[in-house]
């Protein structure tokens, strides 16, 4: 399959425009609204619905989106050079409609959901007038389905759910959650659940605290208890036990949507290292002047190209196969390799900028630290590695016997017999 990195030029156009907006008008908002999502905060009732509007009338609203919900349906390479942009103003994505974890969620409302759910939950979604919470890993289990224990009962013509559910993130502003419960217990593992919309002024519903990831100035990442939790019938997504199936609708396209958003933040990283070694001088030269730093800014550039790169091509596989399954250890290597690129970029950058660097007064530590939340949200890097591992390995044939066919003597032996004629005119002609 042939390719280019050539963009559109009326797209580039696009990108041009979205860059300058989100430096000029998204980026300071940052500085003076809470989180994007709390739909309470007087200033972000006065700041971001104009700003959308500009977006919308730019036409690059929810472009991960069909135009039957209001989108461009773009695929993932035009949506990965978007997030890319996105990814370095925290408000960016709600302005551009494209936030997490609403969009993987209406995602799954627009799969799954009926007619009525639609208008119900996903229009509003759409529309930014709520947001969303995705209510999926355990305390006792993490992300891993198979020893989830939050189980929803059917008893009568209401599913009871009962449970807890650990680092719901944004359930503290969410209209509804989506959450994955037990409804078979004896069934296969992945088959033993199910997904359901739970409104979250549902009786039953207990935030036990808002957890707070270290960089973080309030929680937003919610332990929630179900007690007796009471829903419709109707309110399960797609049919019992396919949770698993349901659950990797979002999942895809989101976590190449989080690589390019990551890139646009380590790009902001490296432009603000770069500026700071021709800056700062110690021992009578400018830092830019020492080769260790010079090798620090060496290494994060071929870091960043190298992961660019790869994100796009593993964009670009997805869109010419259409089908998220053929692509999924690139998928899995894409979120294994973000957390320690993020990692060392964030690290040198902090480095160059010493104690000022460790402060809360520039992004770094932060960006440090967030590097192992991404290596733990959408799934831990050890199971992507395990599944590009197993995928890799699937290619592959044991050998028959000891001394398997690369083995370089039954290598020679093979040539030997492959150009004996050669061998044997040579022999003659001596």
């Amino acid at each position: 399959m042939a390719w280019d990195f050539a963009t559109e030029p009326e797209f580039q156009a696009q990108l041009d425009w979205m860059d300058e907006f989100v430096r000029e008008e998204i980026e300071p908002l940052d500085f003076i609204l809470g989180h994007p999502n709390d739909f309470t905060d007087p200033r972000r009732a006065k700041a971001i619905p104009p700003l959308q509007e500009q977006v919308k009338k730019r036409g690059l609203w929810a472009c991960h989106l069909g135009p039957e919900l209001g989108g461009q349906g773009y695929g993932q390479v035009k949506l990965g050079l978007m997030n890319e942009i996105l990814g370095r103003a925290k408000c960016a994505p709600v302005i551009f409609g494209c936030q997490a974890p609403d969009s993987g969620n209406a995602e799954i409302l627009a799969h799954y959901g009926t007619e009525e759910q639609k208008a119900r939950y996903l229009q509003p979604l759409l529309d930014n007038e709520i947001c969303s919470c995705y209510s999926m890993t355990e305390p006792q289990g993490g992300a891993d389905p198979k020893v989830f224990t939050c189980q929803a009962e059917l008893i009568g013509d209401e599913w009871v759910i009962n449970g807890e559910k650990w680092f719901s993130s944004n359930a503290r502003y969410a209209s509804f959650l989506i959450v994955m419960a037990v409804t078979d217990p004896e069934a296969p593992p992945y088959q033993r659940m199910s997904m359901f919309i739970v409104p979250c002024e549902t009786p039953g519903i207990e935030i036990v605290r808002n957890t707070a990831v270290g960089y973080e100035l309030e929680g937003g990442h919610a332990y929630i208890r179900y007690t007796d939790v009471r829903i419709p019938r109707d309110h399960m997504l797609g049919e019992p036990g396919q949770g698993f199936v349901v659950s990797q609708t979002r999942l895809g396209g989101g976590r190449i949507h989080h690589a390019m958003r990551t890139m646009g933040k380590m790009q902001r990283a490296f432009d603000m290292m770069c500026e700071r070694a021709l800056a700062r001088t110690t021992q009578g030269e400018a830092l830019a002047q020492k080769q260790l730093v010079q090798a620090m800014i060496a290494d994060s550039w071929i870091d960043i190209q190298q992961f660019r790169l790869f994100v796009l091509h593993t964009a670009w596989k997805i869109d010419k196969l259409k089908d998220y399954r053929a692509v999924r250890a690139d998928i899995s290597a894409v979120k294994a390799q973000m957390p320690k690129v993020y990692h060392d970029v964030y690290a040198r950058a902090l480095q160059v900028h010493g104690s000022l660097g460790l402060s809360t007064e520039m992004p770094f530590a932060a960006g440090v630290l967030d590097s192992f939340h991404m290596g733990l949200a959408d799934g831990p890097t050890e199971v992507h590695k395990v599944t590009v591992a197993r995928q890799l390995l699937g290619h592959y044939k044991p050998a028959d016997d000891p001394f398997p066919d690369y083995h370089l003597i039954r290598r020679e032996e093979q040539a030997l017999k492959k150009y004996a004629d050669i061998i044997e005119l040579e022999v003659g002609n001596a």
